[in-house]
C-alpha cells in the first residue's frame, strides 16, 4: 500500500499531522449489479462445488462483515456507491429496485449516484428504489424537472457531516443515457464536467471544502472531469468496472489514480472488492495524502449469517428457475467484458448464432448483438438456467427488421466507434464478416464488410441491397447508439427473450464447443 502526496506542504506535513488536519476513510463499491450471492472466478454464479474450495468472491453477506471491520479502522467513515446497483441477476429480474433497497439499508450506505442500468425500467422503477431507501440518490448532469416522477427526488449534490467536517457529495451519470437504458424523453442528460463544477462552485460558496464526486462515468473521463474542473478532491467512479490496485499486475492503474490533486478511485464491480481510502484533509480542505487498495472479498472473509439467511429466503422462489439444467459446455465460454467489447468472442458467437437459427426460416440473415448485453462468462460442464441469465439479465426480447447495406456498414461504423473506451455498442455479429482498425478516425473504421451470397459462399456487402437481420429490442430502438435502426422498415420487436433463444439453442446444438472464427478482424 503506497502514500500518494499531493504537494510540497503535504511532504512536509508527513512526519505529524497537524492539529486541524482531518481524515476521512470513504468506503466505496460500484457496478454491483445486484450481486448478492457470491460469484466464481467467472464472475457468474458460484457453485456448491466452487464456495466449498474456497473459489468464491464477494456477496452481501461478505460485505456485512467486511464494512463492519473497515469501520472499526477508522474514527470517520462514510459508505458511497458509484453506480448501476440495478440489473444482472434473476434477484433484480425477480425484485426490482426493493431488494437493493433493503440490502443498501442494510450495510448502510450514506449516498450513491445514478448509473445507467438504475433507469433500464424507466423512471417508475427508479422512483420507487428511491421512495424505499433514507440515503440521497444523487446526479447533477441531468434535468429532471420535467419528469414528475424523478422532479425533485433526486439532487444534484448533498452535504453532510462526518466527525464534525461537512462533506459536499456530488452525483453523475453517463451523458449518452438515454442510449444505454430508458430514462423517458423527460430526462435531459448535460456535460458532467460543467454540471460538476457548477456544484463545486454552489457548495463552495457554502463554506463546503471537502468534496467527493459520485461519478458513473468511467475512468478515463473520471481523469477529464478531474483535469478539467477545479476544487474536486476525490472521485468515487463506476461504469467500467475497473480495477486499480498498487499491488496487482491486472490493475489498469495505482488505486488512487491521482489527477492533480484529486484522487481518483474504482473498485472492479459486482462486490469483488470493497474500496477503501484514506484520505487526510488539511484545515483549507486540500488532501494531503491518500492511501489505500481495494479489499477483496474471498474466502477469507466470513459471511455473516443472519444476511445469508435472507438472501435464501429472498432467493427460494427463484430456485426452480435458475437451477435447471439447460444445456452442457465442453469448454468455459468466455463473456469477459474486456473481450466482448473489444473483439469477436466466444460467447458473442454463441449469442449472434442462436438469434439467427431462431429466425432463419424468415429469411434473416444476419444477427448483430451488442457486446455490453453480454454480462458473463459460463465455466465448463453443466449450464444452469441461472447462468443463462446472469449472461443475458436484461430481458431483450429478438427483434427483426430490414435495412440496406449501406445502414449496416453505418451500425457496425457505430459498434466499434468507442472500442478504446471499452463501449457496449461493440457488434457481436452472425452470418456477417467485417475488418476494423481502431487507430482511424471513428465513422471511417469498418471495411471488408462480407455476407453469406449462397451457401457458404461469402461475398461483399451490397450497399443498395436489403437485407433482413434479428438483434434485441434495445439495440432495435437506438439503444448503444443504433440509432440508424430506429426507423428500419418491418420491424417486429415482440420476439421471445433472447436469454430463452440462447439456452434453446445450447441445448438444441449442445454440448456446446466455443469458438472464434475469424468473422471479425482487428487490422493493426
Amino acid at each position: 500500500m503506497r502514500t500518494v502526496y499531493v504537494s510540497c506542504a503535504a511532504l512536509a506535513l508527513s512526519a505529524g499531522l497537524a492539529q486541524a488536519d482531518y481524515t476521512l476513510t470513504i468506503l466505496h463499491t460500484n457496478d454491483f449489479h445486484d450481486r448478492f450471492e457470491p460469484i466464481n472466478g467467472f464472475d457468474s454464479a458460484c457453485s456448491a462445488e466452487d464456495a466449498g474450495e474456497g473459489k468464491c468472491f464477494g456477496g452481501s453477506a461478505r460485505l456485512v462483515t467486511a464494512l463492519a471491520e473497515a469501520r472499526a479502522r477508522s474514527n470517520n467513515s462514510i459508505l458511497v456507491d458509484g453506480g448501476d446497483q440495478f440489473q444482472g441477476t434473476l434477484f433484480y429480474t425477480y425484485y426490482k429496485g426493493k431488494m437493493t433497497a433493503e440490502f443498501m439499508a442494510k450495510l448502510g450506505y450514506d449516498a450513491m449516484t445514478v448509473g445507467n442500468h438504475e433507469f433500464d425500467d424507466g423512471p417508475e422503477v427508479l422512483r420507487g428504489f428511491i421512495d424505499a431507501v433514507q440515503f440521497p440518490v444523487l446526479m447533477s448532469n441531468a434535468d429532471v424537472s420535467g419528469e414528475p416522477l424523478l422532479k425533485d427526488k433526486i439532487r444534484k449534490s448533498v452535504v453532510i457531516e462526518r466527525g464534525g467536517e461537512k462533506l459536499g457529495l456530488i452525483g453523475l451519470t453517463p451523458q449518452d443515457t438515454d442510449e444505454l437504458a430508458s430514462p423517458g424523453k423527460n430526462v435531459i442528460f448535460t456535460d458532467p464536467v460543467g454540471a460538476v463544477q457548477q456544484e463545486v462552485d454552489a457548495l463552495t460558496a457554502e463554506g463546503v471544502t471537502k468534496i467527493i464526486v459520485l461519478s458513473h462515468s468511467g475512468y478515463e473521463l473520471d481523469k477529464q472531469i478531474a483535469a478539467g474542473t477545479t476544487g474536486v478532491d476525490v472521485i468515487v467512479g463506476g461504469h467500467t468496472n475497473t480495477y486499480l490496485s498498487n499491488t496487482s499486475e491486472d490493475a489498469v492503474g495505482p488505486y488512487p489514480t491521482m489527477v492533480g490533486p484529486t484522487a481518483i478511485v474504482q473498485a472492479y464491480a459486482y462486490g469483488k472488492f470493497l474500496g477503501e481510502l484514506n484520505v487526510t484533509f488539511n484545515d483549507a480542505g486540500e488532501v494531503i495524502s491518500a492511501t489505500g487498495e481495494p479489499l477483496i472479498m474471498d474466502a477469507a472473509v466470513a459471511e455473516d449469517a443472519p444476511t445469508l439467511a435472507r438472501i435464501a429466503e429472498l432467493a427460494a422462489p427463484l430456485e426452480e428457475i435458475r437451477n435447471k439444467v439447460v444445456a452442457k459446455t465442453t469448454a468455459a465460454i468466455d463473456g469477459a467484458r474486456e473481450t466482448c467489447r473489444a473483439v469477436e468472442c466466444p460467447m458473442g458467437n454463441l449469442i449472434a448464432e442462436a438469434m439467427l437459427d431462431r429466425v432463419a426460416d424468415q429469411g434473416v440473415t444476419i444477427a448483430i448483438q451488442n457486446g455490453g448485453g453480454v454480462r458473463a462468462s459460463i465455466d465448463a460442464g453443466p449450464v444452469t438456467m441461472g447462468e443463462v441469465l446472469t449472461v443475458l439479465p436484461f430481458q431483450n426480447t429478438l427483434s427483426t427488421f430490414e435495412v440496406t447495406g449501406e445502414v449496416i456498414v453505418a451500425a457496425l461504423e457505430n459498434g466499434v466507434s468507442q472500442v478504446e473506451e471499452g463501449a457496449g455498442r461493440f457488434p457481436q455479429v452472425a452470418g456477417l464478416k467485417f475488418a476494423f482498425d481502431p487507430a482511424q478516425p471513428a465513422g471511417s473504421r469498418v471495411s471488408e464488410v462480407m455476407v453469406l451470397v449462397g451457401g457458404d459462399a461469402w461475398g461483399p456487402i451490397d450497399p443498395a441491397a436489403v437485407y433482413k437481420v434479428v438483434s434485441n429490442n434495445y439495440v432495435r430502438g437506438g439503444g448503444d447508439g443504433y440509432r440508424m435502426f430506429v426507423d428500419a422498415a418491418n420491424a417486429y420487436d415482440f420476439g421471445p427473450d433472447l436469454a430463452d433463444v440462447t439456452a434453446e439453442y445450447m441445448a438444441k446444438t449442445g454440448p456446446v464447443t466455443p469458438m472464434t472464427d475469424g468473422r471479425i478482424t482487428v487490422k493493426q
